[in-house]
This record gives structure tokens, C-alpha cells and sequence, in this order.
């Protein structure tokens, strides 16, 4: 029986037949040289609040809400590229990187399960989508390219400019793809081996080792530099991702390994005790980790309360000051084009840093699917005012804009495949819970 067949026949013990395989990035991208198993030893407990913001319970989706699907579907009807089923990262640049079209197929999935699109268009998409991702050449033979012209599919720079060999994976990515790619293996059996043909394709080991995640970059010798990836939040949930495959992230995984807490609008937030100037790499507390980790897994004991801080520390920023706050990291449309809007990075609250560590305080924004994010997992009346904060970013035909500037309130006239396709996930997860466990959470049926 070929290997297709076999992912097709035993999908519920899919997690040992891709670990048999054993045989990523755009701004997501957080690298430093560590070495593996170089862990902090002195763990913080993960205490838990007492007055922990609500989880809100699932809920038939209204009528705005089947409208702001209908808006965020859009930016990928607009964004498709016919030929080769990919989307483009951004409107109308025909670019990706792994862990946009891993928000596409989250993004196609999320449709799909509301009913906003029907089954023939949804096996059309991903079928197209799923035979491109096993073809795309690897950089080093090894992994996906950070970077892919969505028409031509060559492997390029960030600037789209076509690179032979390629600038190296994204472990983080990659993380993120295999999301989507699990659901299709336990839950829809037509593409079940696609999605299995594409997982055995990749040399996942050259990313992993002592349960830690390695991406890879071109150093300026042209040789091949593999570097240990991801922060606080990130690190967490490719590494939950990755653990679904039956592969060892598990030192990943931990959220106290390197834990430490700053104090921020009066909440303790967990922030990643590595520093930037040891470790060169940004330490950067964002909303997004925890929303994918929500929508997607369902919150542990430890990234609900988490996700509960970071929450609450921009709703009494708020209450402080009265300037609205939902922040993350987003597309800009000025220079220098992609912020991470923080609640806490390198030392500072409220700090916003481009990818090269400069700040820029005038150009923080709302972000558009921070406030979805945050809206379907707690819905309260804060949550409330940001969804009416972010309404103006609504476009005719290319979605959601990514956010509001907040010195002046003008909208960050950028689209991109990841703000809607969090979006979508943010609408499937009001209706059913998690895309991966709801499964699991069905009471009450026979």
C-alpha cells in the first residue's frame, strides 16, 4: 500500500507516520545563535489570576459577523493566483512567505466551516494549493524557501527578486503550516494524502534538535547558518504545532524555561528574559501567539492566563489614558513597512520596533485583527469598542485593512492574506471553538 494510501487509511494515527518521516521568514522571523539545550534554569511558576477574564462560549454567528467573513474573503478572492493556487502575502504583490499560505489554507478552512463558501469551491482551492506546496522547490534541498513568487513559484528575496538557492527556512513557518496540514489529515480524508505528501517531503530534522527549533539564513560567506528561532509566545506555539506530528519540540514547548515578568499598565506580563543585546534578537510581547493559540488549540491553564494579561494590560491602558489599544505586529503603509506594535519589548512598554530595533511611537496602530482576535475570545464591552474601532478599515474589495493609526486615527491602508485569514479563524472559532480540538468538545451529541 503506498504511502498516500496509508495516511488516507490510518489518519487517526497520522502523528507516527509523519514522526517515521522525520523526512521556515517574513517579519515573524526571530533569530539568534543559541545552542540548543542553553536553557535558564532559574523558572518562574505561572501563577494564576484571580479575577481571569471569561472565555467566551460558542455561539451561532450573527449577521455582522457572516458580513465580516464575507469582507475578509474577499482579500483572497482578489489575491488568488490561478495558476498555482498560492495567495499573495500582501494586496496585490505577488509574494508569500510559508506562513501566509499556511493562514490562506487556515483561512480557506475557517470558510469552509461557516458555510461561506461552498465544498466544490473549497476542494477546488485546496487541491490547487496543496499540489504547489509539494512541488515548491527547498532551500538546501531541506525545507520551504522564507520567500516564493506566488505566479512563477522561484524561490526570492523579500524584495521578490528571484534567488536560486533560496535565503534560507523559517522554522516558525513552517511550524505554522503544519497546522492546517494536520486538520487535513484527521478531519478531511480527500486531502488527507496531499497534505501527507507534502509533510513527507520535508526534512523536518534539519529544524529540530533537543526539542528546539532551528531556522536557517545565507550568512555573508554564502554558507548556510542554522540559528535557534522564536520568543516567548511564538516559541510556544510553533512548537504545539510541531508536537502534533509525533516531533520532539517538546524544550520549545515550555513557557517558564526562559520566563520573566515586567510590569505594564499594572499587570505582571510574562516577557522573554533573553535580552537583545545577549542574545540579538528582539524580545517583542505581542497579542497574535496568543489569538492563534486560542482560535486554533484552545488555551491551557498557562497561555489562558497569559493571554489574560496581555489582554488586560491594553484594555487598562485604556481605562488610563483613553487611547484604544489592541496591538500586534502589522504591514504598514509607510515606511518601514512592517511594526511590531507591543506591549512590551527591549526594556520598553507600549514599544514600537521595526525589524532592524528602531522605534517608531507616531506610527503605532490598532490592529485590525488584534481586535477580532481579542473580541471572539472574550467578547466584553472593551472588546466591543475596539470592533467598533476598527470598522473603518472595511475596503470594497481586498478585506480588512490592517488597523488604525493611533496618533490620528487614519487607517493603515495596507491588506494582507494574514490579518483576514485571522480574521476568518476568529469567525469559525466564535461559531464552533478551536479548529483543532472543537472535535474533541462537542457535548451533548450522539
Amino acid at each position: 500500500m503506498s504511502f498516500r494510501q496509508n495516511i488516507i487509511k490510518a489518519r487517526s494515527h497520522i502523528a507516527f507516520c509523519i514522526g517515521l518521516c522525520l523526512a521556515a521568514s517574513f517579519a515573524l522571523n526571530m533569530e539568534t545563535g543559541i545552542a540548543a539545550g542553553m536553557r535558564n534554569g532559574d523558572a518562574h511558576k505561572i501563577a494564576q489570576s484571580d479575577d481571569q477574564t471569561e472565555i467566551a462560549t460558542t455561539a451561532k454567528l450573527k449577521d455582522v459577523d457572516l458580513e465580516h467573513a464575507r469582507v475578509a474573503w474577499a482579500y483572497f478572492e482578489q489575491n488568488l493566483q490561478p495558476e498555482t493556487g498560492l495567495v499573495n502575502s500582501v494586496n496585490n504583490f505577488p509574494s508569500t512567505t510559508i506562513w501566509d499560505q499556511a493562514s490562506y489554507l487556515l483561512g480557506l478552512i475557517s470558510a469552509q466551516r461557516i458555510g461561506l463558501i461552498d465544498q466544490t469551491i473549497f476542494d477546488e482551492r485546496m487541491s490547487k494549493n496543496l499540489t504547489t506546496l509539494a512541488n515548491l522547490p527547498l532551500f538546501d534541498g531541506k525545507l520551504p524557501n522564507k520567500v516564493y513568487d506566488t505566479r512563477t513559484l522561484d524561490m526570492t528575496n523579500y524584495a521578490n527578486k528571484p534567488v536560486e538557492r533560496g535565503i534560507g527556512w523559517s522554522a516558525l513557518d513552517i511550524a505554522r503550516i503544519t497546522v492546517p496540514l494536520n486538520i487535513l489529515l484527521f478531519d478531511y480524508p480527500e486531502h488527507a494524502g496531499a497534505a501527507g505528501e507534502i509533510l513527507s517531503n520535508w526534512d523536518f530534522s534539519a529544524m529540530l534538535d533537543g526539542g528546539t527549533m532551528y531556522g536557517a539564513r545565507v550568512d555573508e560567506n554564502g554558507d548556510t547558518e542554522i540559528v535557534q528561532e522564536g520568543r516567548l509566545g511564538y516559541e510556544e506555539y510553533g512548537a504545539r504545532a510541531v508536537n502534533l506530528l509525533g516531533l520532539d519540540a517538546m524544550t520549545a514547548a515550555k513557557y517558564d524555561d526562559y520566563l520573566d515578568y515586567a510590569r505594564v499598565a499594572g499587570q505582571s506580563i510574562a516577557i522573554d528574559s533573553r535580552s537583545f543585546s545577549e542574545f540579538d534578537a528582539h524580545n517583542y510581547v505581542v497579542s497574535e501567539p496568543y489569538i492563534l493559540t486560542a482560535v486554533e488549540f484552545g488555551l491551557d491553564s498557562e497561555s489562558q492566563e497569559l493571554a489574560h494579561r496581555i489582554y488586560t494590560a491594553q484594555h487598562e491602558r485604556f481605562n488610563r489614558s483613553g487611547i484604544i489599544t489592541a496591538v500586534s505586529e502589522d504591514n504598514i503603509d509607510q515606511e518601514p513597512y512592517f511594526l511590531y506594535n507591543t506591549v512590551y519589548a527591549n526594556g520598553v512598554a507600549w514599544n514600537a520596533l521595526a525589524e532592524d530595533g528602531s522605534e517608531h511611537p507616531e506610527k503605532r496602530t490598532v490592529s485590525t485583527k488584534a481586535a477580532f482576535g481579542w473580541d471572539a475570545i472574550y467578547a466584553t464591552e472593551y472588546t466591543s469598542e475596539l470592533m467598533d474601532h476598527v470598522a473603518i478599515t472595511k475596503t470594497d474589495n481586498s478585506g480588512y485593512a490592517s488597523g488604525v493609526y493611533e496618533i490620528d486615527g487614519r487607517v493603515n491602508d495596507i491588506t494582507t492574506a494574514n490579518t483576514n485569514a485571522i480574521i476568518l479563524e476568529t469567525l469559525q472559532y466564535k461559531a464552533n471553538g478551536p479548529l483543532l480540538t472543537a472535535r474533541f468538545q462537542r457535548k451533548g451529541k450522539s
